[in-house]
C-alpha cells in the first residue's frame, strides 16, 4: 500500500510539474490576448457579434458570458427549443450532470453537437460515493459515459466532489487529479476541472493541483469577494476559469410572478457578469428564459443606484426563503 500511495504521489508530482509550467506560457498567452480588443471571431465556437465571450482560465477557450445549466424542469420537446435558441444565441457551452441530462441534450442537439462545449459530470458514479474514490473507478465512470452517449470525448470532465460537511483525504484528492490527468492524455477530455458545494475546500484544491483547469461553484446574487484569503485571488493567480452555478439560488430568488422573476432573473445575471469573475449557467426551463437572457446581455452590466437596491432587497428574500437542502449556499456568501 505504500509502495502504492508513493507512486500516486510520485504521479501527482510530476504531472503537477509539467502542468505548471505550461500555465506560466498560457499566461503569457492570456496577457497578450487581454491587450488585443480585437479577439479573432473565428477562431470563437458559435460566435454571434450579440453574445459576449471570455476567456476560460488556462483552457485558452473563449466561453458564452452564460452558459446552460444542465438542471432544469423542461420535458423533451421544450429542452429541444430551449437548447436550439441557446445556439441561436450564440451560447456554446452546456453543462450536463447525469446520463439522463448528457442523453437528452445530445438528442436536443443533434447534428449541431460541434457548435458548443460540452460538459459531463456522473454524481453518482464520482467521489460523493465512496466506491468512486480511485482514478480506476472514476476513469470507468468517464468510459462508460461516453460510452452510453456514442461521444469518443468530452470537452469537458468535471468530477463532482464532497458536498459541505467534509472534505477529501489527501489521497484520495490525488486519486482525482490523477483520474482527470490521464483522461486528457487519453484524449477523452478537452479540458478538465472540479466541482464541489465546499467552499473551504476549493482554495486548496486550486493552489495544490496547476493541473486543474476548470471550477464550478455556487455564486449568487449575495456572493462577493471574501475580505481576505479568498478564492477569486486564487483563480486569477492560477488562472483557472469558473462556472457559477444555483445563480438564482435553486429558485428561492423567485416571487412567483412571470414578470417579476424575468426581471430578477436579469438583475442577477447582470450582478454576476459585473464582478468578472465567474460565467453563470443558469438551469433555462423555456424559451422566454432564454430570450430573457439575451435581454439580459443587451444590458448594461453595472447596476444603477436603484437596480442596486433592488437587487439588495430581492436578495435578502431570497436569503430568507432558502429551504433547508440549500441553507449551505449561505457558505458562499464571501467567495
Amino acid at each position: 500500500m505504500e509502495n502504492q500511495k508513493k507512486t500516486r504521489r510520485e504521479f501527482v508530482r510530476d504531472t503537477a510539474a509539467a502542468a505548471a509550467g505550461m500555465a506560466v506560457g498560457l499566461s503569457g498567452l492570456a496577457g497578450a490576448r487581454a491587450a488585443d480588443d480585437k479577439p479573432d471571431t473565428s477562431k470563437i465556437l458559435n460566435y454571434n457579434e450579440k453574445m459576449e465571450y471570455r476567456r476560460l482560465g488556462k483552457t485558452n477557450a473563449m466561453v458564452s458570458a452564460i452558459g446552460l445549466g444542465g438542471h432544469s424542469r423542461s420535458n423533451d420537446e421544450e429542452r429541444l427549443e430551449v437548447v436550439n435558441r441557446c445556439l441561436d444565441l450564440g451560447i456554446n457551452y452546456i453543462d450536463s450532470t447525469g446520463g439522463g441530462e448528457l442523453h437528452r441534450d445530445l438528442k436536443a442537439l443533434g447534428p449541431r453537437r460541434d457548435k458548443l462545449y460540452l460538459a459531463l459530470s456522473e454524481t453518482g458514479r464520482e467521489p460523493r460515493n465512496p466506491a468512486f474514490r480511485t482514478s480506476t473507478k472514476l476513469l470507468g465512470t468517464l468510459d462508460d459515459a461516453l460510452k452510453a452517449a456514442n461521444l469518443e470525448h468530452t470537452d469537458l470532465w468535471r468530477i463532482t466532489v464532497y458536498e459541505p460537511g467534509g472534505r477529501h483525504t489527501f489521497d484520495e484528492c490525488c486519486e482525482v487529479i490523477e483520474a482527470l490527468e490521464k483522461a486528457k492524455q487519453q484524449g477523452k477530455a478537452r479540458f478538465v476541472g472540479i466541482s464541489s458545494h465546499d467552499r473551504r475546500w476549493f482554495k486548496m484544491m486550486i493552489e495544490q493541483f496547476p493541473q486543474l483547469e476548470v471550477v464550478l461553484f455556487p455564486f449568487t446574487t449575495m456572493s462577493k469577494a471574501a475580505p481576505k484569503d479568498g478564492l477569486f485571488a486564487a483563480l486569477k493567480k492560477c488562472d483557472v476559469g469558473a462556472f457559477g452555478i444555483k445563480p438564482f439560488a435553486g429558485g428561492s430568488l423567485f416571487s412567483g410572478e412571470r414578470d417579476e422573476d424575468l426581471k430578477r432573473a436579469r438583475l442577477a445575471l447582470r450582478y454576476i457578469l459585473h464582478t468578472n469573475t465567474v460565467l453563470p449557467i443558469p438551469g433555462l426551463n423555456n424559451a422566454a428564459e432564454v430570450e430573457n437572457v439575451a435581454t439580459a446581455m443587451a444590458e448594461r452590466k453595472e447596476l444603477d443606484v436603484k437596480e442596486r437596491a433592488e437587487i439588495q432587497r430581492v436578495s435578502e428574500q431570497m436569503w430568507a426563503n432558502l429551504p433547508p437542502r440549500y441553507q449551505w449556499l449561505r457558505d458562499w456568501e464571501h467567495v
